[in-house]
């Protein structure tokens, strides 16, 4: 059977596991700590290491909706041309100012870098502004119009992680906000589980770096 290592504490790690409950696809859930050792792995006869992948993998190999990864080849391109896209951009700049504002001060108990805060948030605003003047302009999923796909399930885990360090993507941006209303309501009840840790922190911590987890 399908093993599958993972870190709800990560993104992508996130994405998997909510796309393995919601399509129902049996599989040995393996938590790992993120920190410790690597993630995001599924192991079948083969070992995938990126979420992308994974995601591509189960779709072919399972009985999964078509509204995922639809196999007409003109949507199927808007899909991939999305997750191609989020990496250097939804991914990097989300994930980034996490880290620089919340998830180095917290592991280091050093100051947070002003400059790299400033640098990463301003990429991420620029991001959020392309999700809702771009990608969500003229429909109300991410690369389809009639239902969701792998890309606004990368998208909304991505979203999420900046609110640990107090920062809501979704304030001030009402396109984007009734996209994540839509994402999550879909997904539901296993967006909840999946981002229960970081709920927790949220409200725990306020955006403020802890001195110790």
């Amino acid at each position: 059977m399908l093993k599958y290592y993972f870190d709800l504490l990560s993104q992508p790690s996130r994405a998997v596991w909510i796309f393995l409950r919601m399509n129902n696809i049996p599989h040995i859930p393996c938590p790992v700590a993120l920190r410790k050792d690597s993630v995001e792995d599924v192991v079948d006869w083969l070992v995938v290491a990126n979420s992308v992948a994974i995601l591509r993998y189960l779709c072919r190999e399972f009985p999964v909706a078509e509204h995922w990864y639809p196999r007409n080849s003109c949507t199927q391109a808007r899909v991939d041309e999305y997750m191609a896209w989020q990496h250097a951009n939804t991914r990097l700049n989300c994930a980034m100012f996490f880290q620089a504002k919340w998830l180095n001060p917290t592991i280091t108990g050093e100051p947070a870098n002003e400059e790299d805060i400033q640098r990463f948030q301003q990429g991420m605003e620029k991001v959020l502004t392309e999700l809702e003047t771009v990608w969500l302009k003229d429909r109300h999923f991410i690369s389809t119009d009639n239902d969701i796909s792998l890309a606004d399930l990368l998208a909304v885990c991505e979203l999420e992680q900046p609110s640990i360090a107090g920062y809501d993507v979704y304030e001030g941006r009402p396109k984007l906000n009734d996209w994540g209303e839509r994402v999550k309501a879909r997904l539901n009840p296993y967006f909840g589980e999946a981002h229960t840790i970081v709920f927790r922190w949220k409200e725990k911590f306020s955006g403020k770096p802890p001195s110790k987890l």
